[in-house]
């Protein structure tokens, strides 16, 4: 007796092609996957990724989507994964998205902010000049230790770097108590640096003076005005140390945005972030281990001139990814309550049930405020 199996029609998700037996399934699964343009996306069959990584497996993993890894391989930039034309085409890309990391200030002494003088952000400061009032500060500070057992952070230093990757503030910050570990394998720093350090009431009067720009802090929480967006990796701890606040739409936090987490949702290290996404090198699929090729941070002593310059990079290099964005979408982004998320609450179910597949994914919203959307402030 012969058996004819049919294979009923299944309903299938063109962002990230999952099947679903009934219609009422695959609405569901839009409600919480939240496809959008801002997702990372394959160069080759477009499929939808919910991080880098998922899409660094998806192009290169051991189970790699073979025709994908294939084309991809040929053709493909392994840092910021995208897919060209030509070999030639992405040779020449390679030469300018594959960094070196950047020379560290080092540990020496430096003198701080001269107190006497009002903190601009156009005048010099430890002889460094910025001439151009950049929309963004990456921010980094490091801690000692204070408490019985050393575990209490306290902020010893702190570098402010704008976009031009130009020192706009450094100092080494007095602890408000008696510093028991000064932590100086990871650190760098001693008793001699703190000897005459800054206060720490003034620091966080000079870092919010450069981070407000002159706007008020009602305005600044309402819309942002003209506060600079504030760039870091893991920024609570940051902020924490330095016993500030700022607006939480101005941060743009590395440890936090989605599609640079793992694909379990959690934080990568800065170290990681940066060779991964800024300077590894390829050949043949294989990772080159060439020094001066890599882009290392953080190989012994902890430099916060070196990780602010590596965050605004990252940051940078997410901001101008180009999503083709249109009409609403572009035009409030400006406005950081701008909505996000699930924007099926506002159908009734047997609208969606009419709706094929790829119409409901143009109408779905990304749960996250993509960081391209601040290239748009820039124009």
């Amino acid at each position: 007796m012969a058996y004819i199996f049919v294979c009923a029609s299944r309903h299938k998700c063109t962002a990230c092609f999952k099947q679903y037996k009934k219609k009422e399934h695959l609405i569901e699964h839009m409600k919480v996957s939240c496809h959008s343009a801002h997702e990372p996306k394959c160069g080759v069959c477009q499929k939808h990724c919910k991080s880098y990584e998922s899409l660094r497996e998806h192009l290169t993993g051991p189970l790699a989507k073979a025709n994908c890894s294939t084309i991809f391989a040929d053709r493909g930039c392994k840092l910021c994964l995208k897919l060209f034309d030509t070999p030639s085409s992405l040779s020449e890309h390679r030469e300018v998205c594959c960094l070196n990391g950047p020379a560290p200030l080092g540990t020496m002494k430096m003198p701080h902010t001269n107190s006497q003088r009002d903190v601009d952000i156009s005048t010099s400061m430890n002889g460094f000049c910025s001439t151009i009032a950049p929309e963004a500060i990456a921010l980094d500070c490091e801690m000692v230790g204070g408490g019985s057992d050393g575990s209490l952070d306290l902020c010893a230093r702190v570098c402010l770097v704008d976009e031009d990757e130009k020192l706009v503030f450094h100092a080494y910050v007095l602890p408000q108590i008696p510093v028991t570990d000064y932590r100086s394998e990871v650190t760098g720093i001693t008793e001699e640096h703190l000897k005459d350090a800054m206060p720490l009431t003034e620091v966080q009067e000079k870092v919010l003076r450069i981070l407000y720009n002159g706007e008020s802090i009602g305005k600044a929480r309402l819309d942002g005005g003209k506060a600079r967006l504030l760039v870091g990796h893991s920024l609570e701890n940051d902020l924490d140390c330095l016993r500030m606040s700022y607006p939480d739409h101005l941060l743009r936090d590395t440890a936090k945005y989605r599609p640079l987490l793992k694909t379990n949702f959690s934080s990568h290290s800065l170290k990681y972030l940066t060779r991964e996404y800024l300077g590894q090198m390829f050949l043949h699929g294989r990772k080159i281990a060439i020094l001066h090729d890599m882009y290392d941070i953080q190989l012994g002593v902890h430099d916060p001139y070196e990780d602010c310059v590596s965050v605004m990079r990252l940051y940078k290099r997410m901001r101008s990814q180009d999503h083709q964005l249109e009409g609403i979408e572009s035009s409030s982004a400006n406005q950081h309550s701008q909505g996000f998320g699930n924007v099926f609450e506002t159908w009734k179910p047997n609208e969606m049930k009419q709706m094929m597949p790829n119409e409901l994914v143009a109408v779905s919203k990304s749960n996250y405020r993509c960081w391209c959307l601040d290239s748009l402030l820039k124009s």
